[in-house]
């Protein structure tokens, strides 16, 4: 019986590591999406603020492989459209049982880990906002 029930719980351990990783990074993501529709900041610059933000994630294996530096962060910078875009991607050991799961599927990549990936995209003009900035300025002339 001992060692059903501890299965079970390893079973249940592994995806909640893996929705509190990505939960992080998806916020780390979004907020920088945000950062960078309202700042000019280097791209440097962004990614460390990504990082400490990913500093919530601890530096466990099943949670994220590698500590700090790792991350995969890609931007996109705001164009025309006003969309500016985050990728961030990590690597998570799966624990034995899951990993078995994984390999059989086909869903490890090299050394038995497990990619997580977010990407987010932040518009930061509506589509239903009129004018710009002068037009608004005149209304108040």
């Amino acid at each position: 019986m001992l060692p059903t029930f501890l299965t079970l719980i390893l079973l249940a351990l592994q995806p909640v590591c893996l929705l509190y990783t990505r939960a992080v990074m998806e916020s780390a993501a979004a907020e920088t999406a945000r950062l960078m529709t309202t700042t000019t900041a280097e791209d440097d610059d962004l990614k460390e603020f990504t990082r400490r933000r990913l500093a919530a994630v601890p530096n466990v294996s099943i949670f994220h492989a590698g500590g700090p530096l790792p991350w995969d962060i890609e931007f996109g910078r705001a164009g025309a459209g006003g969309v500016s875009a985050v990728s961030v991607s990590g690597e998570v050991k799966p624990l034995p049982v899951i990993g078995a799961f994984a390999q059989a599927m086909g869903g490890t990549a090299e050394g038995g880990y497990v990619e997580l990936k977010v990407d987010v995209s932040y518009q930061s003009r509506p589509e239903w906002l009129e004018g710009d900035y002068d037009s608004w300025i005149a209304a108040w002339d």
